[in-house]
């Protein structure tokens, strides 16, 4: 239907919703946040005043039952993704839901049930996979710019020990691999395009939490590895670098780039030359990688097509990181 945008809803006022997504998405070229709900009506109200939004909601269910949204955007903690997802899409709501779409392999296989039940799109919000500067350095690698990819090392971290963050409860499925470690693997499985062979994951746990404040993983993948740790208890820093047989590329702030200024893919295709001399520089220009990503979502419920990052992905993306905690549980190298 050419000209119009799709009409969104929100389920909850959870900070990345309120500082990134809804921000991004009421500039997006396709999307219209047109209602908000939180348990606390008083939240939605100032988080709807804030944003222009026309609708607030005092309840997840009452947004639900607005005949005038066509798509939700889910952001709301970890455990509560599954649940809500399956209820928005057995109300043929389309549904984007923040990542991890889910805590374990299973859970995923419900919503592709209730995706092919219902006939609705779900997909999950890894807006990095649309991010211009992540697809321009999959093309580089695959091109063969650094030779045959061999190596890749990430390292994700921040400092968080608040006790009701929900990042830091268990129960929620909070912890460090569920939060940014997910980044890791589906950014490697993306670029490599291909799936782990076999994982190994150490996991140190906060005492008090029980969630993981501390992980280390080993993927092996057909042709080659890709290593990261990720923490909450760390100080705030991301970087990820891929290592081939003629070159290497890194990335600063891979995940939360600015979206108001351009970024940059660091390229040395002299390794032999340990001054640097050889390092360039390709710019990418400034964009929001959350308003490219509620855009082709959009697009792809108007024109029927694939969303950024099926359920099927997702699947693939779960089924490992299931794996590195078995492999944390048993000390040994885990297959997917």
């Amino acid at each position: 239907m050419p000209g119009r945008k799709i009409r969104w809803g929100v389920l909850g006022v959870a900070s990345i919703a309120v500082r990134r997504a809804i921000p991004a998405m009421q500039n997006g070229e396709w999307c219209e946040v047109t209602a908000i709900a939180s348990r606390d009506r008083q939240r939605a109200q100032q988080a709807a005043a804030k944003f222009g939004i026309a609708k607030a909601y005092g309840s997840y269910d009452e947004l639900l039952r607005d005949p005038e949204i066509d798509a939700i955007y889910n952001p709301l903690p970890n455990h509560l993704h599954v649940p809500w997802s399956i209820r928005a899409a057995e109300a043929r709501r389309h549904v984007l839901c923040e990542k991890p779409i889910a805590t374990s392999a299973p859970d995923v296989q419900k919503l592709i049930e209730t995706r092919d039940r219902t006939g609705v799109k779900i997909g999950e919000a890894f807006m990095v996979r649309v991010h211009p500067r992540w697809l321009r350095t999959r093309e580089l690698i695959r091109s063969g710019r650094i030779g045959d990819l061999r190596l890749i090392t990430s390292s994700l971290g921040y400092f968080n020990r608040e006790l009701k963050n929900v990042r830091n409860i268990a129960e929620f499925g909070g912890g460090a691999l569920l939060d940014i470690g997910c980044y890791a693997v589906t950014l490697s499985r993306f670029v490599v395009g291909a799936e782990p062979v076999r994982v190994m994951g150490l996991l140190e746990r906060d005492r008090d939490t029980n969630t993981d404040s501390l992980t280390s993983v080993m993927m092996e993948f057909p042709d080659g590895q890709s290593t990261f740790t990720c923490s909450t208890q760390i100080s705030y820093h991301q970087r990820v670098a891929f290592f081939g047989t003629k070159g290497r590329i890194e990335l600063d702030r891979p995940l939360n780039p600015p979206n108001d200024q351009p970024t940059r893919i660091l390229i040395d295709d002299h390794p032999g030359d340990p001054s640097g001399a050889g390092i360039v520089y390709e710019t990418i220009p400034a964009c929001d990688q959350f308003a490219i990503q509620g855009d082709l979502f959009s697009r792809a419920i108007l024109e029927n097509g694939d969303v950024p990052v099926p359920l099927d992905d997702s699947l693939k993306n779960m089924t490992a990181i299931d794996a590195i905690f078995r492999s944390a549980s048993s000390g040994t190298w885990e297959r997917p």
